[in-house]
């Protein structure tokens, strides 16, 4: 192993560009595998059947514009993170929809009024149940894709952190939803595994998700990624705890 090389690249690969959500400069190098559900196909079928939808954290609106033929007449989008937010309402703005800055968290106070949306999305954003719930419309739902609070705790422990919300997961926000007055459609808790080809993307991928390994960078973190590099050189795969949930949720 000829660590200078190796060093050299994972430096450069700390410096590439990360904006939105989009992990497509890893295509090929990182694999996540799928659930047997899919956010996107479901979300695209309650979009057909309201007549006004709220997108939590946008992000740079990337699954919002790949939704954008099941647009009903009103679409707005919240994003509380800057870059996000220029970038959201960049591309977003243009084609009618509003873009709202606001950060999420469980105890946010969203500027809406009572059941203001028919429909209520968001993928990988923390939420406010209660909110969630009051901005439902009679009959609406409440639709949301979760990274499990110990999403590759596995990969963390290598570079000595832990899950930094390890009680995010369907069992402690159920019952939440539920004392909030929704009635529970499905409720889907997925474990798989996510692979990466090189340690490269690696450094990539924790310098884009910066809360997983706070902190993290090429200097600080040099003998764990070596350390990974020669579990690679071993012929050992680098593959970790990927887990996923989904929760559906009806207004009465």
């Amino acid at each position: 192993m000829n660590q200078n090389i190796f060093l050299a690249q994972w430096l450069e690969e700390e410096q590439k560009p990360f904006a939105g959500w989009d992990f497509s400069y890893l295509h090929g190098r990182m694999f996540e595998e799928k659930p047997p559900w899919s956010y996107i196909d479901r979300a695209a079928t309650l979009m057909q059947q309201a007549a006004s939808v709220l997108d939590i954290d946008t992000g740079g609106g990337e699954k919002l514009l790949s939704l954008r033929e099941h647009w009903p007449a009103q679409v707005v989008a919240t994003e509380g993170y800057p870059p996000n937010i220029e970038l959201a309402a960049e591309r977003l703005q243009p084609l009618g929809v509003s873009v709202i800055p606001l950060e999420s968290s469980e105890s946010i106070q969203m500027p809406f009024a009572d059941s203001a949306f028919e429909l209520v999305l968001n993928r990988h954003g923390a939420f406010n149940p209660a909110e969630c719930a009051r901005v439902l419309a009679p009959g609406g739902t409440f639709l949301t894709k979760q990274v499990h609070g110990l999403w590759a705790q596995d990969l963390l422990a290598i570079f000595g952190a832990t899950p930094p919300w390890p009680d995010a997961t369907p069992a402690r926000y159920v019952p939440w939803l539920e004392r909030c007055g929704l009635t529970l459609v499905d409720v889907q808790d997925w474990q798989g595994e996510l692979r990466f080809t090189d340690v490269a993307a690696i450094v990539y991928y924790l310098k884009a998700v910066p809360w997983l390994v706070p902190n993290f960078s090429v200097n600080t973190h040099q003998a764990q990624l070596l350390g990974l590099q020669a579990r690679l050189d071993a012929g050992e795969s680098l593959a970790f705890e990927a887990r996923t949930y989904l929760i559906e949720a009806r207004k009465p």
